[in-house]
């Protein structure tokens, strides 16, 4: 009796210290500046800063998990995760599956497309047989298949095999959003060129589980007090700066200055 005692008692101990509070943060860490790992392999970026907030405003200790964004979609709604933070649209398709905090952020859908293009906007792309890449899983990828259904749509796993296809003149265009589009064409000067102009607006959102009313109630919470804090000013300040002058330059409103929209 004894012994089945104490094992019990040493079951729960176990049983207790293996649970975590930890908040568990799902992100595809392959998306300068918003989730990356830096070069001391840690994780950082906007969408990080973000999260280690939220994390501090519920009281919990925060944990990050790398995962691809198709698997991420996969990982939300099975409990894998507790939340996503990863420069995710809050898409009606995607609320079937699972549920988004407020929206936090405000971007579009653009095109990277090769130096000599002649390529003026995304009509263009309907013209025609075309070639375009777009990342799989992404909005970009949705829209293409929605309106190109002429074109050939290749989708790849990460953000610099779609970059190259553009740089060798493979594909006519890369779908994907426009600070990004920035990002790659910035570092691919001679072989890129960035189309800004909106092809659709996108609202980014926290996903999270279905059901899950309270903790939704508590990150829209946080978003609302960050953003009167002056939060997101700072993350701007912090990660986003010249990429917040280059689109006031082309007059299109940044992510975080345009009111989040339900």
């Amino acid at each position: 009796m004894i012994r089945c005692f104490l094992a019990l008692i040493a079951l729960g101990v176990v049983t207790s210290c293996s649970r975590s509070d930890a908040l568990i943060i799902g992100t595809d860490a392959t998306y300068p500046p918003f989730e990356y790992k830096n070069e001391q392999g840690e994780f950082a970026g906007v969408s990080i800063d973000l999260g280690k907030a939220l994390a501090e405003h519920l009281g919990r200790p925060v944990k990050f998990e790398n995962i691809a964004f198709d698997g991420l979609l996969a990982a939300i709604p099975t409990g894998s995760v507790d939340i996503a933070i990863s420069s995710m649209t809050a898409t009606d398709e995607r609320r079937q599956k699972f549920d988004f905090s407020d929206p936090y952020a405000t971007t579009s859908i653009c095109l990277l497309v090769p130096k000599g293009s002649a390529l003026a906007s995304a009509d263009d792309l309907k013209q025609g047989k075309r070639r375009v890449v777009v990342k799989i899983a992404t909005t970009g990828e949705q829209w293409c298949l929605a309106n190109l259904p002429n074109a050939e749509i290749v989708a790849l796993d990460a953000d610099p095999a779609c970059v190259m296809e553009v740089s060798k003149g493979s594909a006519d265009a890369w779908v994907y959003d426009q600070i990004s589009v920035m990002n790659y064409a910035k570092a691919n000067p001679d072989t890129t060129k960035a189309l800004l102009a909106p092809i659709r607006v996108e609202h980014w959102a926290i996903a999270l589980r279905q059901g899950q009313d309270e903790l939704k109630g508590k990150i829209n919470a946080f978003l609302k007090e960050y953003r009167s804090q002056g939060g997101f000013e700072k993350l701007a300040d912090k990660h986003l700066g010249t990429y917040r002058e280059m689109l006031k330059q082309q007059g299109i409103p940044f992510i975080f200055d345009v009111p989040a929209a339900p």
